[in-house]
């Protein structure tokens, strides 16, 4: 048990630490270069050359810049890609703006629901401290993206490009925050008022109103309907007038969302089963997000299957664990620590979920993979940080790094196992909407 440190105990300290012979030498390396500096490993470079066996052609890196739209980006990434190849069109890209518009709308309108639902519950509720805590925050999930889509279809970057606050999110985000705060506390205090249905509809019709306005000032309002022009890789012309955003997804993408599937590792809790965060879903009536946990090798597996079918793969990680921005490197040995230290620091990958250390904190594009003797080696990455990281943009990541550090990967159902599709049909099993899955 842990007591007082007195003059002596830390004189103790002291002098074993001055009977470290490496101390002065390591003391001067790592105050002088930084802590990954002095413990990065430069073998990585020859563990993670960018050659690919396997390999799905993409064209430039897109880049969500100053804000957390990650989940939206890698969604649009692999819609993008099929349009490329379908229409032989490099480097299409659609509009993140768009989307991002109506998620904001979506989930401002599932907030006040929520708040409704959780009103006479205190407001030191842990749920209600969680609806509170950043309501207009840019985070999300592969079904949230699926979600918009399935709703309000895609647009090209050319018909809603970028503005200055979807590239640099910080004040809108906290703007829009504190908007749905107030707005949250009017609601709570009608309802424990006893305001009636008409009543309540009525108030949060003029808060949507608001934050329509809102964002409608600071991105651009969507379009209803648009011209798609464009010129193919052999320099035709192709122009059709008069799209609708979902008339656009429903003719030119051959992608069925609701055929896809999250396929999550979470060792911190069983496998082989359907979980859910209904606390996190941002569209009334949209898909929810669902996760079917799974052993490691089967999310190795599908991703592959996936990739080799010539179809890129969305994976949720935590991309600031073990990676280096500049050259791309995303490998589990990177940053050896723990020998730098002389300590042993590793934590398995249910212990970081289980203690804050693990969380899915951004979600990338699978684009290749190495296979050697049919085992993946290390595989190619779509980032969304820009061509200045990396090679051009693609990360290279090794299979140490899947293992640990990623959680999700969303594939196509048909390239699962009979007995994991029928897990499916299952009755999700709820989680809370701190989960470290969220």
């Amino acid at each position: 048990m842990a007591t007082e440190l007195t003059q002596d105990a830390l004189a103790a300290l002291r002098t074993t630490h001055a009977q470290d012979r490496m101390a002065p030498v390591l003391t001067r390396a790592i105050t002088r270069n930084g802590i990954e500096a002095a413990s990065f490993d430069n073998q990585a470079a020859s563990r993670l050359a960018r050659t690919f066996s396997v390999e799905v052609p993409t064209g430039k890196v897109s880049n969500q810049k100053h804000s957390g739209r990650c989940w939206e980006f890698s969604l649009l990434n692999t819609l993008r890609h099929k349009f490329a190849t379908r229409y032989h069109v490099k480097d299409f890209e659609l509009s993140q703006n768009y989307l991002f518009f109506w998620d904001k709308i979506e989930r401002a309108n599932i907030f006040y629901r929520n708040v409704e639902q959780t009103a006479r519950q205190p407001i030191d509720d842990r749920l209600v401290q969680f609806l509170f805590a950043n309501p207009g925050e840019d985070g999300g999930q592969w079904a949230m993206a699926a979600s918009l889509v399935q709703k309000y279809g895609v647009v090209p970057a050319s018909v809603m490009p970028e503005s200055f606050n979807t590239d640099n999110t910080t004040a809108f985000q906290a703007s829009l925050s504190r908007q749905l705060r107030k707005d949250g506390l009017k609601l709570r205090q009608f309802v424990m008022d006893g305001a009636s249905e008409a009543e309540l509809q009525s108030l949060e019709k003029s808060m949507l109103q608001a934050v329509y306005r809102m964002t409608a000032y600071s991105f651009g309002e969507p379009p209803m309907s648009f011209d798609l022009e464009y010129r193919d890789d052999e320099q035709q012309y192709h122009r059709t007038a008069n799209l609708t955003p979902q008339q656009f997804y429903r003719d030119y993408f051959e992608t069925d969302l609701d055929d896809y599937v999250v396929v999550t590792n979470s060792p911190d809790k069983p496998f082989n089963r359907l979980y859910s965060l209904p606390d996190e879903d941002n569209v009334i009536g949209g898909k929810p997000i669902e996760f079917l946990n799974l052993d490691m090798g089967v999310l190795t597996d599908v991703a592959v299957q996936q990739l080799q079918a010539g179809e890129t793969v969305w994976f949720g990680n935590d991309v600031l664990r073990q990676m280096d921005r500049k050259t791309g490197y995303l490998d589990a040995h990177l940053f050896e620590t723990g020998k730098l230290f002389g300590t042993n620091d590793h934590l398995t990958k249910a212990q970081r979920l289980l203690t804050g250390e693990g969380e899915v904190s951004h979600a990338m594009t699978l684009t290749g993979v190495d296979l050697v003797a049919d085992t993946p080696t290390k595989w190619k990455v779509e980032n969304s940080w820009g061509e200045q990281v990396g090679d051009q943009g693609y990360f290279v990541m090794s299979q140490d790094w899947f293992d640990e550090y990623v959680y999700e990967v969303v594939v196509h159902k048909r390239f699962l196992a009979p007995e994991f599709q029928a897990l499916l049909n299952e009755r999700a099993q709820r989680l809370p909407a701190w989960d470290p899955l969220h």
